[in-house]
C-alpha cells in the first residue's frame, strides 16, 4: 500500500535517520519507537506529506488517502463540535449539498422534460450517496464523538469553547469520521482518559485500514499493535509481535549483542598484546603491520547505554500511624461548580492507590486536597503521627532551578549526612549516568526534568507519595525506571495517571472518581476492570457490588433509622422519576419509528425506479424532510429528559451514600 525506501533526514549537523526503507500494508497495525529527539515525529510527518526528506522516495499506492494527527492542536473554529467533525466528510457533504439542490428544483420545477433531467441526476446522486456511507455521516460522527468522552450537550458548543486537549480529540475524531486508508498517530492517546482509551483501542483494532502510530503507552502498544519499527542508532529495525514481545526479542538481541562484544574485546587485547611485544622485532614486523591493519578495519561493537539497567534501592521511610491520612465530609467547589460533597476518604500505611476516572471528575481536585495544597469549603482534613508527605505536581518541572547542575538539585532535598556517591547513583537509576549529573537544569529536556524532579521528590525522607501524572514528558525507558523505584519504594502512595502500565505494576487500590462521588476498590488494576466490567453488567440499582476500602468512622444514622430514612428517599425519587421514565420510554418508541420510516425511504431513494413517477419523488421527498425535522425534535426532548432524569439519579445516590454511610 505504501513503501519507504533509503529515506534519510538531518537537521544542520544532527542526523536523524538514514537508508529508512519498509513497507506499510493494507490492514498493518505498526508502532513508531525510540527514544525522545530521534526522529519519530518528522517520519511521521515525511509519511503525511508535511514535509520532505533528504533523500529516498516514497511509493504509495494510487488514490491511497491518509489520515495524519500530530501532537499540536489549532485554536479551533467557531463552528459547533458536530457540524466541525461532519464537515470533514468533504465529498459527502458535496454530494448532499447537490442532492439538496436537485430536490429544492423539482418541488419547484412544473417542467416534465426538466424534471426528468433533474430525477435522473437524482437517482444518480442518491446511489453514489449510501454507497459512501452518507446517510450514517451524522450518526458515525456522534458514536465517535461520544467514544471520544465527548457529550450530547457538547454538540453545539463552538469548538474553540473547549480546552487544547478536547481540541485534540475533536480533531482526532474528524480524522476518525474520514476513514482514510492509513492512520498516522503521534501521541493519540497523550489527552485520553483511561475509560476512552479502552474505547479507542477497541476502535483501532476493528479499524479497517492501516494504522502507523507513536506512544509512551505501553499498555495501548500492547493491545493495538502487531509490529514495531524500532529507529535504534539511525536505522529503523522492523519487529514482528506487540511491545512485549519487541522487549523481549530486543532484550535477546542485547544479550547476544553483549556476549559478542565481550568476545570481541578479548580479541583486541590479544591482537594489541601481540603488536606490542613484537613491535620492535624485525622478524615479525610484516605480522605486525598485518594485525594493525586488521584492527583498524574492525568495526567495533557497541553495547547501548540502556542496555545495562542500575538496580538501587531508596531507604525505608520514617514510621507513621496505621491511618496515614482522613478526609472526613470534605466538601469543595469552584464557583457554582461542586466538585465534592460530604467526601470521605482513608489512606492507610503502606497503601498504593490510583486515582482513576474520566477527564474533569475531579482527580487533580482530590489529590490537591490529599496534599493540602487546595483549600476546601467544608470538612476536615487529619494527617497521621509522623506523616511527612511529598507532592509531585504536574508542574514541578518549573520550580526547578536554572543555574544548578542536577547533582546540586538532588542535593539541595536529600538529608544532610548523604554522600554524593549516593546521590549520583540515584541519578544514575532516573538515566543520568557520567557526566550527565554535573549538567545545568537549563539545558536539560524535557524528560530529562521530569525525571530530575521525580528523583527530587523519591530522594526525600517523605513517607507519602502524592503524584500528579508523574510520567508526563518520560518516554518508555524512562518510565521503566519509575515504575522499578515506585516498585522499591516502601512508604504509602497516592498517584493520577493515564499510564495502565503503571497502574497495573504498582496500585494496590483503586478510587474512581465520577460525578462528584468516590468508590474505593480493594485490589489491582485488573480487578478494578474486572468488578467495573460485572457491575455495568449486572442491574440498574444505582448500588455497587464492588468490594470497597474502610471508611473513616464518621457519626452515622442507626441501622432501622437508616432503613427508614432509606425508603422515604427511595419513594420520593420514583414518584419523580417514573413518570420522567415514562416520557422518555415514548419518545424513544417514536423516535426509532421514525428512523425506521428514514431508512426505508432513503433506501428507496437508492432505487433507480423509484424515480419513473414524478409525483411519487416528491411525496416521499417531503415526507423525509418532515421525518428528519420531527427527528431531531424528539432527539433534543429526549435530550432534556435524559438529562433531567440522570440529575435526579444523581441527587438520589449522593443523598442515599450520606444516609448509608457511603464515601462522598
Amino acid at each position: 500500500m505504501l513503501s519507504l525506501n533509503n529515506l534519510s533526514k538531518s537537521y544542520g549537523q544532527r542526523l536523524l535517520f538514514s537508508q529508512v526503507t519498509f513497507n506499510i500494508g493494507a490492514r498493518d497495525r505498526l508502532a513508531l519507537l525510540g527514544a525522545n529527539g530521534s526522529g519519530k515525529s518528522t517520519l511521521l510527518e515525511i509519511i503525511a506529506g508535511v514535509i520532505v526528506p533528504d533523500s529516498g522516495t516514497i511509493t504509495r499506492r494510487k488514490g491511497l488517502t491518509v489520515g495524519y494527527l500530530s501532537q499540536e492542536s489549532g485554536a479551533g473554529s467557531h463552528k459547533g463540535l458536530l457540524h466541525e467533525i461532519t464537515s470533514a466528510a468533504g465529498p459527502i457533504n458535496q454530494l448532499g449539498h447537490r442532492i439538496e439542490v436537485i430536490q429544492e428544483e423539482l418541488a419547484i420545477t412544473p417542467d416534465t422534460e426538466t424534471q426528468g433531467i433533474l430525477l435522473a441526476e437524482l437517482g444518480e446522486l442518491q446511489h453514489r450517496f449510501e454507497a459512501a456511507g452518507g446517510y450514517d455521516v451524522e450518526q458515525e460522527a456522534r458514536v465517535i464523538l461520544c467514544g471520544l468522552g465527548f457529550r450530547e450537550t457538547d454538540f453545539d458548543r463552538p469548538l474553540s469553547d473547549f480546552s487544547g486537549g478536547w481540541r485534540m480529540r475533536a480533531e482526532l475524531a474528524k480524522i476518525l469520521l474520514q476513514n482514510p486508508d492509513l492512520l498516522l498517530l503521534d501521541e493519540p492517546t497523550n489527552h485520553l482518559d483511561l475509560e476512552t482509551q479502552l474505547w479507542f483501542e477497541e476502535y483501532l483494532k476493528d479499524y479497517e485500514g492501516a494504522v502507523l502510530l507513536t506512544s509512551h503507552d505501553r499498555a495501548f502498544l500492547n493491545r493495538v499493535v502487531t509490529k514495531v519499527l524500532a529507529i535504534q542508532f539511525g536505522k529503523v529495525v522492523l519487529y514482528h509481535g506487540n511491545y512485549d514481545k519487541y522487549i523481549e526479542t530486543r532484550q535477546q538481541e542485547l544479550e547476544v549483542l553483549e556476549s559478542t562484544a565481550k568476545r570481541q574485546s578479548v580479541k583486541i587485547q590479544q591482537e594489541e598484546r601481540f603488536i606490542n611485544r613484537f613491535r620492535s622485532k624485525n622478524t615479525k614486523a610484516t605480522q605486525v603491520q598485518s594485525r594493525i591493519k586488521k584492527l583498524e578495519k574492525l568495526e567495533r561493537i557497541e553495547v547501548p547505554r540502556l542496555a545495562k539497567k542500575i538496580k538501587f534501592h531508596f531507604p525505608d521511610p520514617p514510621h507513621s500511624d496505621i491511618d496515614v491520612l482522613i478526609l472526613v465530609n470534605i466538601s469543595k467547589s469552584y464557583g457554582t461548580n461542586t466538585i465534592y460533597r460530604d467526601l470521605n476518604l482513608r489512606l492507610g500505611r503502606g497503601e498504593k492507590v490510583a486515582i482513576v476516572g474520566p477527564n474533569g471528575a475531579g482527580k487533580t481536585t482530590l489529590l490537591k486536597i490529599l496534599a493540602g495544597v487546595l483549600p476546601f469549603e467544608k470538612g476536615e482534613r487529619r494527617l497521621g503521627h509522623g506523616v511527612v508527605p511529598a507532592y509531585y505536581s504536574q508542574h514541578q518541572l518549573e520550580i526547578l532551578e536554572m543555574n544548578k547542575t542536577a547533582l546540586a538539585e538532588l542535593r539541595s532535598v536529600a538529608p544532610p549526612d548523604t554522600e554524593d556517591a549516593r546521590l549520583r547513583a540515584i541519578l544514575g537509576g532516573f538515566l543520568f549516568s557520567g557526566d550527565d549529573a554535573f549538567k545545568e537544569v537549563s539545558v536539560l529536556s524535557g524528560g530529562e526534568k521530569a525525571r530530575l524532579a521525580l528523583a527530587k521528590m523519591l530522594t526525600q525522607p517523605a513517607n507519602l507519595l502524592l503524584m500528579d501524572e508523574p510520567t508526563n514528558h518520560l518516554d518508555i525507558p524512562s518510565r521503566e525506571v519509575l515504575t522499578d523505584a515506585l516498585e522499591s519504594y516502601h512508604g504509602t502512595m497516592c498517584f493520577v495517571t493515564h499510564d495502565r502500565t503503571l497502574i497495573r505494576q504498582i496500585a494496590t487500590s483503586i478510587i474512581d472518581v465520577s460525578a462528584g462521588k468516590i468508590c474505593v476498590y480493594q485490589g489491582d488494576y485488573d480487578s478494578y476492570l474486572y468488578h467495573k466490567a460485572l457491575s455495568k453488567a449486572g442491574p440498574e440499582t444505582g448500588e455497587t457490588v464492588l468490594p470497597r476500602a474502610k471508611n473513616p468512622v464518621v457519626p452515622v444514622p442507626g441501622a432501622r433509622q437508616k432503613r427508614v430514612l432509606s425508603g422515604e428517599l427511595r419513594s420520593e425519587y420514583y414518584e419523580k422519576s417514573t413518570p420522567l421514565k415514562k416520557s422518555i420510554d415514548k419518545i424513544e418508541k417514536e423516535l426509532a419509528g421514525a428512523e425506521t420510516e428514514i431508512k426505508e425511504l432513503e433506501s428507496l431513494f437508492a432505487q433507480p425506479e423509484h424515480y419513473k413517477d414524478s409525483r411519487e419523488v416528491v411525496a416521499s421527498i417531503d415526507r423525509h424532510r418532515e421525518l428528519k425535522v420531527r427527528a431531531e425534535e424528539l432527539t433534543e426532548k429526549w435530550g432534556e429528559l435524559s438529562s433531567e432524569a440522570e440529575r435526579l439519579r444523581l441527587e438520589f445516590e449522593t443523598a442515599l451514600g450520606r444516609i448509608e454511610g457511603e464515601d462522598g
